[in-house]
């Protein structure tokens, strides 16, 4: 929801990086709020080969054209919501292995767009965590790999102290409604949870899609 607003009031290069930084500071706080219910080793197997992906994928992003980045983010965010539905459709189930292996494919995506979410969240649910574990686990692994992109924006120059600032702008606001949004998702129904993530990824995507044609 955030990033359509951020790409059209800053532009896709600058937009990216403003959410590794905030996306850290988000992530941190779902780890605070279900520390204790953790996977480590999943964790660690697919924070192993997410975070260097997401770094050549963050390398990546700074090569390519800002329409370009408009388009991919749209496609991708479209593009998820069949990709969720069919993966739901498929009771298919994870192991550590595969943990490492879509960590790599994940981290690389992840690195050129805002958030893989709609990937790494089934990847998660089939190694079988759930509810609190799932949450805190997903959480965990996903940090290093935006430390990764920010540390990688950092070095060649698009993470700026303007940039860092508008990130943790953004990210604090992410991080209380982290935890403002506990009790609200615990009682929300599961399908109208999927159904609204569907139309939010929808818009967002159409959004980006509007923002590649403008001059």
């Amino acid at each position: 929801m955030l990033m359509p607003v951020l790409v059209y009031a800053y532009g896709p290069k600058e937009a990216v990086p403003i959410m590794a930084v905030a996306s850290v500071m988000a992530n941190f706080s779902r780890i605070l709020a279900w520390w204790r219910e953790v996977d480590w080793r999943a964790c660690a197997a697919y924070s192993v080969t997410g975070v260097p992906a997401a770094a050549l994928g963050a390398r990546t992003l700074l090569a390519l054209p800002s329409h370009t980045v408009d388009l991919a983010i749209g496609i991708f965010l479209i593009a998820m919501v069949p990709v969720r539905h069919w993966l739901a459709r498929h009771d298919l189930k994870a192991n550590l292995w595969h943990l490492a292996i879509g960590g790599a494919v994940i981290g690389y995506l992840t690195g050129i767009v805002v958030s893989t979410g709609p990937l790494s969240v089934p990847l998660f649910l089939f190694y079988g965590l759930s509810k609190g574990a799932f949450l805190a686990t997903e959480a965990a692994a996903s940090l290093g790999l935006y430390f990764a992109k920010s540390v990688t924006f950092e070095r060649f120059g698009a993470l700026t102290s303007d940039v860092f600032i508008k990130g943790l702008i953004a990210g604090s606001s992410l991080m209380a409604g982290a935890f403002i949004a506990k009790r609200f998702v615990l009682h929300l129904k599961p399908e109208m949870f999927r159904l609204l993530m569907d139309a939010i990824m929808i818009a967002a995507g159409l959004s980006m899609f509007w923002n590649a044609t403008q001059p």
